[in-house]
């Protein structure tokens, strides 16, 4: 008896998804729940998994197929399958290099570059969770070996060479221009065409002001330690922008709405996009009801979908959704930047380093640790007073944290 293993239904916003990777081959044995296939979205990886044990018999998709929900991808014969599991899992364990290792737990994103890079896992050291392997560490090793290889041939081109007598210094470097030309993720194509989006149809502005951050320093330093021990979870910076920020959300509730048509939706939550960029691109995972969270649920939070992205196992419902973004171009160094809307939302700020700077105080001039943010908006909604209000509320929340630990 043979059954069909179908593409997953997909999430509503999604039409389509790219088959980037088939883990088997016609002929394998698998096991229910193994994954036997990845397909991409403009938003997250998905796994397919083999509904029942068997064996594949046949493969109606090729890597890179366009396919929709629904469709069939392979068959799996159920009949006889105890002598090809067997045969199966000899020629798997003949191949050593080849082989992944299913007692690794592996992320699609992962699984895939070890299985284009023919790697063994085993041998890799994952920074992740309780030691898990993330795709900087696949990529970390890939570097290392590329560079080793580059020394080698290097000496044996030094060792080779025939002495020659010159005054002059020959360069080392030849006249090589490499070019490679590869097709964009679905996640690449979906971030630009929605920053088109952003830019063609919002009148994008944004407004500019600067934060003291010495009252929010000053409180981490005093608490971080007791936080963590309590709550088993680091105190950042981003949560005392999160609460700050739905503050003034509340303050003004037209930050926090959309347009739609000619229609503006006013939004009574507050979902609060973070964005956090991977080597696919950005993607913007969502704190739902954040306004119902406490400091220690937003770290937390945070912290699950930075192990999520870097293990690659974000969901669709992470994505899904999103009031109001927060953008932190400071973890790169940015000092100041535009940050663009993320549409349909109305309004994004952007977080930037923190720098001493000299600022007058009473009449003196002191150091303080200053952070500059902006906020874009679209025109078509939101007035330049309530922006410019807006983003002194998050200024006044931020220099008298009292405020949001009180609630005044």
């Amino acid at each position: 008896m043979s059954i069909e293993v179908l593409v997953p239904n997909l999430p509503e916003s999604i039409s389509d998804a790219t088959l980037i990777n088939w883990h088997k081959h016609k002929g394998d044995f698998v096991n229910k729940n193994e994954n036997l296939v990845d397909l991409e979205t403009d938003k997250v990886v998905l796994e397919v998994t083999a509904p029942e044990s068997g064996v594949l018999t046949q493969i109606f998709k090729d890597n890179g197929a366009i396919v929709t929900s629904g469709e069939i991808l392979a068959l799996l014969d159920l009949e006889n399958t105890q002598d090809i599991q067997i045969s199966s899992s000899e020629k798997k364990s003949s191949d050593a290099l080849m082989q992944i290792n299913e007692d690794i737990p592996l992320s699609p994103s992962v699984r895939r570059l070890i299985h284009e890079n023919a790697l063994d896992p085993s041998i890799i050291k994952g920074s992740g969770k309780s030691g898990r392997l993330t795709k900087t560490d696949v990529i970390e090793h890939l570097s290392k070996q590329q560079l080793s290889n580059g020394n080698i041939q290097i000496t044996t081109q030094v060792k080779t060479t025939e002495p020659t007598i010159s005054t002059e210094t020959t360069p080392l470097a030849t006249n090589i221009r490499p070019e490679q030309r590869v097709a964009m993720t679905r996640l690449r194509v979906k971030v630009a065409e929605r920053l088109l989006q952003a830019q063609q149809n919002a009148a994008m502005l944004t407004t500019f002001n600067e934060v003291n951050m010495q009252n929010v320093i000053d409180l981490r330093n005093q608490y971080k330690s007791r936080f963590e021990q309590k709550h088993q979870v680091k105190l950042g910076f981003m949560s005392f922008f999160v609460k700050a920020s739905i503050e003034a959300l509340k303050r003004f509730p037209a930050i926090n709405a959309s347009i739609d048509g000619t229609d503006i939706i006013y939004h009574g939550y507050y979902d609060m996009g973070i964005a956090v960029s991977t080597p696919r691109g950005l993607i913007v995972p969502v704190l739902h009801d954040a306004d119902q969270l406490d400091f220690a649920g937003i770290e937390k939070s945070i912290s699950n979908f930075g192990e999520k992205t870097k293990t690659g196992t974000l969901t669709y419902e992470d994505l899904k959704g999103g009031t109001f973004t927060i953008t932190n171009g400071g973890v790169f160094g940015s000092m100041l930047s535009t940050p663009i809307l993320n549409p349909p939302q109305c309004a994004i700020l952007g977080m930037h380093a923190i720098k001493d700077r000299p600022v007058v105080e009473n009449g003196q001039i002191v150091i303080r640790p200053i952070m500059y943010l902006a906020l874009s908006y679209d025109h078509r909604l939101v007035d330049g007073r309530e922006a410019v209000q807006f983003l002194v509320t998050i200024k006044e929340c931020l220099e008298s944290p009292a405020h949001l630990l009180l609630n005044i």
